[in-house]
């Protein structure tokens, strides 16, 4: 994520406003769960939260989703959502019943494995309870009928997230959470699962997301767009967005490149023309990171101003308009391309490694600018480590700083730290093999430190990573 010149937090109570005028409030009207009779008694419900440390009740325990496959329908005039969410998973433990974050939103219907299951709404959480308990180590199927006025979700230290309605349309985005405002899911990053999109909209309305482009399908007024990522994604990197948008695909070393601009801007706009370094700077950054690591690839621009921010939705970012307003600019697309290695690609397994991210994405701002002949690495590294406040700890900033300078600017100058520690050679081929090795997957920073160590021969790395991730005082040079 990169943060724009809009304040989230006035874009949070704006829309939380709006929303208790209106008098929102969560959708109760799912059939009650019961505990069914031929669950044996050493079975026991999964967790309601995934236990990460900054938001425990975020995601669930209990079971690995494998892929969701979305059929939707949105009706932007009402506002209505409705279709079926299909869930593929495996139990990780002997399950009575299990939950699925689901925010504001009804569910009618829910089987497993082709049984009904019962099910209950418990805040912005489905229950739901098997007609028999699922073992440990099997693979089964959730169909979720559901429907609603989506919502979006307000975080008190980070903002709104998810579906936001608007006048042609809508859209869904945000971190750390967003997905549960739109359909079922383990919405924490440690779950990573494929994903399928089928929205269908009126004639005339696009429907942007994640991943390769299918064939669409028109009938009786309406339009079905397909959406396929193949590759495991976290859930906040789930997106859509829809409305009036000028669609440009195009192939790219072999993979769709599909970039959409919002018909409310001109098409030379500074934006068009910040996107249109898409495919440049992604050839960059393969010679930095090692190949590309998605099948498709773009980006979606939004001209709305509740979204002061940009977001590294996988193979296709989305930027608010508000980092175009005066000029372009090249460096939110580098920030948020480095992303699909660092940070989709290799995704979070707790959200206080978030420096893994933003900290490499950071960096790879500066290597990008020394690429276009302006600063240096190491002048942009002067430049922060000069003035900079060492009281947040890059390696743990607490869930209300997931977004401040302590990971952005210090997580790239620890970056940096271990550059000049272990020397070009070393630092450039971990570069590559963190993402190659990590690919698809999770890891955490006590893996990356080892990785480091690795890649520099053995040497001990303790004292450098504890200075610059941890430590409250201005770390040393190294």
């Amino acid at each position: 994520m990169q943060r724009g010149r809009t304040s989230r937090t006035a874009a949070a109570m704006a829309v939380v406003t709006a929303l208790a005028v209106a008098g929102c409030t969560a959708d109760d009207k799912t059939p009650q769960a019961a505990e069914s009779p031929s669950v044996p008694p050493s079975f026991a419900p999964g967790a309601e939260g995934a236990g990460d440390a900054y938001f425990p009740k975020y995601g669930n325990g209990g079971y690995d989703v494998a892929g969701y496959d979305l059929k939707l329908d949105y009706a932007p005039a009402s506002g209505r959502l409705g279709g079926t969410a299909t869930i593929t998973a495996t139990a990780t433990q002997d399950l009575s019943a299990f939950h699925l974050d689901l925010a504001r939103l009804t569910a009618a219907e829910v089987t497993v494995d082709g049984q009904p299951a019962t099910s209950k709404a418990d805040g912005n959480e489905l229950v739901v309870t098997p007609a028999a308990g699922i073992v440990k180590g099997k693979a089964f199927t959730v169909v979720v009928d559901y429907s609603g006025k989506p919502q979006p979700l307000q975080n008190e230290a980070l903002g709104v997230g998810g579906w936001l309605r608007t006048k042609d349309g809508a859209f869904a985005l945000g971190q750390p959470e967003s997905a549960s405002t739109w359909f079922p899911v383990n919405d924490h990053p440690s779950d990573k699962a494929t994903f399928a999109l089928a929205m269908t909209v009126p004639d005339g309305v696009e429907v942007l997301s994640n991943g390769v482009p299918g064939e669409r399908a028109t009938g009786a007024g309406k339009t079905t767009w397909r959406w396929t990522e193949s590759k495991p994604l976290a859930s906040y990197l789930a997106f859509v967005v829809i409305g009036q948008y000028r669609v440009q695909s195009t192939i790219h070393d072999g993979k769709p490149m599909v970039i959409a601009l919002p018909a409310s801007l001109p098409a030379s706009s500074n934006a068009a023309r910040s996107l249109s370094r898409t495919a440049a700077v992604t050839d960059f950054l393969a010679t930095q990171f090692g190949p590309y690591p998605f099948d498709a690839n773009g980006g979606v621009v939004l001209d709305d101003d509740r979204v002061g921010y940009a977001l590294e939705t996988q193979s296709r970012p989305v930027y608010g308009n508000t980092f175009f307003v005066s000029q372009p600019n090249t460096t939110v697309v580098v920030h948020e391309l480095a992303h699909q290695w660092y940070g989709d690609s290799v995704a979070l397994s707790r959200w206080q490694d978030i420096w893994l991210n933003e900290g490499f994405a950071t960096y790879a701002e500066w290597l990008w600018q020394e690429h276009e002949g302006e600063r240096t690495a190491q002048q942009s590294f002067d430049r922060a480590y000069s003035g900079f406040d060492w009281s947040v700890p890059t390696g743990d900033p607490g869930p209300d700083r997931l977004f401040g300078d302590a990971v952005y600017q210090r997580g790239a100058m620890t970056v940096h730290a271990l550059r000049r520690t272990i020397g070009d050679p070393a630092f450039f081929a971990l570069l590559k093999s963190w993402p190659a090795e990590h690919r698809d997957g999770n890891a955490t920073t006590e893996e990356f430190i080892a990785a480091a160590e690795q890649a520099a021969g053995g040497k001990d790395l303790g004292e450098l990573f504890e200075a610059w991730l941890f430590g409250k005082q201005k770390p040393p040079l190294p």
